[in-house]
């Protein structure tokens, strides 16, 4: 099994134990709904046919629609899958969202692939799913996937179905139905609870220094939000290395440098580190927005922020949590710090429902709004159970899961 599968294992007896949970209800949160996995026969440019192997989960849908992100990267296994999809239902749960959780996604390398070869590869994963809609299951974006090929798939669903649905899909452009303020949803609920975070322990933003493993889509945004709230962003890293500066690193200036160049690394007035040193180096609040698994035992028991906001999934390794939690480091778990995307697919969602389309300050009150009032729930489970937060976000999620099992007799 892959790591991240034994992971959320891992995290769910954690909780269960803290629930005081019997076994056989563990083995029951522990089972997924539905594994599908599928051939896509793909037609190549120069004729030929290439199989690709699409995977779709359902881990627990015992609180309304299932649906999560659609990832597209070579290697991708049925476990990997299974642990995203299970995480999804906890992150649902973990955020008072009325849906289960799923993950699906392709065994593939697009940047192999031509723009044709990419869109046929997109939509014959949604012929091999036999989507059952808006009402059923819905998949969103995620690692290789966009507004466009969302809108490949929503198309393609609709031509097999004959039926305008654009519930059916999550991340798809505004004009076809989908939500504004997804874009940086992520980014922008880690920035909603930095501003908290920052207000209880009565720091000023001035004086807080902030770390961002990873400048992608959360953690660009992220930055972006920060530096214009005057926080002091000292160090941003991407695939290919990073940067620092103790008097802070002017974000503009650093996205139109990463545009031209490719990377943030040699970016003038500030010091060349690695992916390794940034995760270690002087700061308040370090952001992991990368890759899983970066923070270990090897290097747990070296960091120095005392704040660490997981802007990626699984960042760090369960007994690396387990040091930081010893140590009085304070972990803002990925099913809380990360959830922006997915409560804003939630928003998605409704407003297809209903055909009514909110404004931008509408989106972004709400998900402030629902970000924040996670937080505080986990943080008051948290301090009653003696337990760190993500122990406790864990025990949130499980309480509302297993409670809707037990209505519908699943248990």
């Amino acid at each position: 099994m892959s790591d991240l599968w034994n992971n959320t294992i891992g995290y769910m007896k954690k909780a269960s134990k803290a629930l005081n949970l019997d076994e056989e209800i563990l083995d029951a949160l522990l089972k997924c709904k539905r594994v599908l996995e599928f051939q896509i026969p793909l037609r190549m440019d120069d004729g030929k046919v290439r199989y690709f192997t699409g995977y779709r989960v359902v881990h627990n849908d015992a609180l309304g629609v299932s649906g999560d992100g659609t990832r597209i990267v070579a290697g991708l296994t049925a476990d990997e899958v299974k642990g995203l999809a299970l995480v999804m239902s906890i992150k649902h749960a973990a955020n008072g969202i009325p849906a289960g959780g799923a993950k699906g996604g392709i065994d593939a390398d697009p940047t192999l692939l031509s723009e044709g070869e990419f869109e046929r590869l997109v939509r014959g994963y949604v012929r091999g799913l036999f989507p059952r809609g808006a009402k059923v299951d819905v998949p969103g974006a995620d690692i290789n996937t966009s507004a466009k090929t969302q809108a490949w798939m929503l198309d393609e669903y609709e031509q097999i179905t004959g039926i305008h649905s654009p519930g059916a899909v999550n991340d798809k452009p505004r004009i076809l139905g989908g939500s504004l303020g997804g874009e940086d949803a992520t980014g922008r609920g880690m920035y909603h609870l930095t501003l908290k975070i920052c207000e209880e322990q009565d720091w000023a933003p001035e004086d807080v220094k902030v770390a961002i493993q990873g400048f992608g889509n959360v953690g660009s945004h992220y930055a972006k939000y920060l530096q214009s709230a005057g926080f002091k962003v000292v160090a941003v890293s991407d695939i290919k290395g990073g940067v620092f500066n103790p008097d802070g690193i002017n974000i503009e200036d650093l996205l139109k440098y990463s545009r031209m160049t490719g990377s943030v690394v040699s970016f003038p007035d500030a010091r060349q580190i690695t992916n390794e040193e940034i995760l270690l180096c002087d700061c308040d609040i370090l952001a992991p927005s990368a890759v899983e698994d970066v923070i270990t035992l090897r290097n747990a028991g070296d960091i120095k922020a005392k704040i660490i906001i997981e802007g990626a999934n699984g960042p760090i390794t369960p007994q690396a949590d387990d040091v930081l939690y010893s140590r009085g480091i304070v972990v803002v778990p990925d099913v809380v710090a990360n959830a922006g995307s997915a409560i804003v697919c939630h928003f998605e969602r409704s407003q297809c429902a209903t055909d009514n389309y909110w404004d931008l300050e509408t989106v972004q009150a709400k998900l402030e709004n629902q970000i924040i009032k996670s937080y505080v729930s986990m943080k008051n489970t948290a301090k009653e159970l003696h337990i760190s937060f993500r122990t406790a976000a864990w025990v949130n999620a499980l309480k509302a899961i297993v409670k809707a099992m037990k209505l519908r007799g699943l248990l």
